[in-house]
């Protein structure tokens, strides 16, 4: 069984520790592969990382998300329908986790299954990917993903909710490597106006069971919100805001990426502030 350590030089690993001894929380971005098209979603990864964003999260798209909030659900069949597949999706996470920054892919399992998680783990590895988030997968149902992880020093980042109990903490955070997810809104993603009073205490709970980073996603939409979250996390994790920003920019490449990198640097001051 893992001891929920992070492999030497892990990408995600060295990421937080930076944020850290900057004596501030990380900041995570996400957006689908192939959004608004897959050289699109390179270019708006690209400003991203470039203003401040220190692990990417790269959505694998798919059709039947069970976690996914309209915003992103609106983005990945958006990705789907002009014809986006999982070898897309790497070329996205080469290009990306080519700039240097921690790059991960968040995605359901049943597409890494259908793939080959053996063949899955070899090509994200080879295409500089540091590991997985897998909303749908829990530790209990993810031997082959556990041994094809350990084959590919890549990490696994499993999920912890409020409903979660002490014990089922300490159980995912056992096989978790890179950092931990919080999901602190029981429900869908989106973003929210408002910050989830169960965060707080999940974070508390989550870290007296491990010495991983543990990471919260759970609708933040600017830099107050980030700076809130910060206070007590390892890292903030944001996602339908950045989505948002593409879909109102309505094909506009050069005003997305504006509002990209807006978005980016409020976030990243929030995370300074927190």
């Amino acid at each position: 069984m893992s001891t929920g350590a992070n492999p030497v030089g892990s990408p995600v690993a060295q990421a937080f520790a930076r944020a850290k001894e900057e004596g501030r929380a990380a900041l995570v971005g996400y957006l689908p592969a192939g959004f608004p098209s897959v050289d699109g979603s390179i270019d708006a990864f690209k400003v991203m990382v470039d203003a401040g964003c220190d692990v990417i999260e790269v959505g694998l798209p798919y059709s039947d998300p069970v976690m996914d909030g309209p915003t992103i659900q609106a983005a990945a069949q958006q990705a789907l329908d002009a014809g986006v597949r999982t070898t897309d999706v790497l070329r996205v996470v080469e290009a990306v986790a080519g700039t240097g920054v921690a790059t991960v892919v968040m995605t359901y399992w049943n597409p890494v299954e259908r793939y080959g998680v053996a063949r899955f783990a070899a090509d994200l590895s080879a295409a500089g990917g540091a590991g997985l988030i897998t909303p749908d997968l829990t530790p209990d149902e993810a031997g082959p993903w556990l041994a094809a992880s350990d084959d590919h020093d890549l990490d696994r980042i499993f999920l912890v909710a409020p409903s979660s109990t002490d014990a089922r903490i300490g159980y995912t955070v056992s096989h978790c490597r890179g950092f931990v997810y919080a999901t602190a809104v029981m429900g869908v993603t989106g973003a929210r106006t408002s910050t989830s009073d169960l965060a707080g205490p999940l974070v508390a709970r989550t870290k007296a069971a491990t010495d991983l980073p543990v990471a919260v996603g759970l609708g933040v939409s600017d830099g107050d919100q980030a700076a809130e979250v910060a206070a007590f996390a390892d890292g903030v994790i944001v996602g339908s805001a950045f989505v948002r920003k593409v879909l109102d920019a309505g094909g506009d490449a050069a005003t997305a990426r504006k509002e990209l990198r807006a978005l980016t640097e409020d976030l990243a001051d929030g995370v300074r502030r927190g």
